[in-house]
């Protein structure tokens, strides 16, 4: 009887089972409502309340229905609900490619290998191995919402970009702004590319560019987003730039 239940487990070890979300062999049971879920994205996604999947206690094998507190085998059939499994955060996931690994002070589960980040204390967040001692800390910074999407930036399952100025953004949305012709934070207004050759074009513009006389004396107090420094400007159609930097990214002080 023992060989016909292996077997069986052998078998259905192969099968795709899961959601869009995550493959694997279990569903979760929601403590907040009591109903099978296959993860915790699911379950947002149909009701009106949001589940902590810190909080489950039980799942449902998909292989022979057994309910079961939390774990990584079936206690019924055996068979492994997850090649990925972190006691902590309930997650099952057959799909290893991902390099999942649970970070402790983030307090979830991250994916992209344990190796290739490093979890910075005053931003709260894990960040690429680069960006250690190479980018501008912020306080708690990934406790908040993307500037764009609006969706929770510490909890995201998307990849998140980390521009100059801090100000975390998903990366497919700092790729749709760049589309768009928007270069600059939507929180600071700092450029978030390189704009050089922008502001050298600009440069060439403003040469060949006259002012009518009656502007050609007009000096305008100004602040450049990028640096952060004021400076005096002539006014000019074409922009006003930075004393200090040379950026046109800058407005009236």
């Amino acid at each position: 009887m023992a060989t016909e239940v292996q077997e069986k487990v052998e078998v259905d070890e192969n099968k795709a089972l899961g959601c869009e979300h995550y493959k694997r062999k279990c569903f979760l049971i929601s403590p907040c409502c009591n109903k099978e879920y296959t993860c915790r994205l699911c379950h947002d996604d149909n009701e009106i309340h949001q589940l902590n999947r810190r909080d489950v206690r039980l799942v449902k094998c998909m292989n022979c229905n057994e309910k079961q507190k939390v774990g990584d085998y079936c206690n019924n059939c055996g068979i492994k609900f997850g090649n990925y499994f972190c006691n902590i955060c309930n997650l099952y996931d057959d799909d290893t490619s991902k390099k999942q690994f649970h970070c402790t002070p983030c307090g979830l589960c991250r994916i992209g290998g344990r190796d290739n980040f490093f979890h910075c204390i005053k931003c709260d967040v894990c960040l690429a191995l680069e960006l250690e001692g190479n980018h501008k800390c912020i306080e708690k910074v990934s406790h908040d919402v993307c500037p764009i999407c609006r969706d929770d930036l510490h909890t995201s399952r998307r990849r998140l970009h980390v521009p100059k100025c801090g100000h975390l953004i998903h990366f497919d949305c700092y790729e749709s702004m760049l589309r768009s012709n928007v270069y600059a934070c939507p929180r600071c207004s700092v450029s978030l590319v390189d704009m050089s050759d922008v502001w050298e074009s600009l440069d060439r513009e403003l040469d060949s560019t006259q002012m009518p006389e009656e502007y050609k004396d007009v000096i305008l107090d100004i602040l450049c987003r990028d640096c952060h420094k004021t400076s005096k400007a002539n006014f000019h159609v074409v922009g006003l730039k930075c004393g200090e930097c040379g950026s046109y990214n800058t407005c009236r002080s």
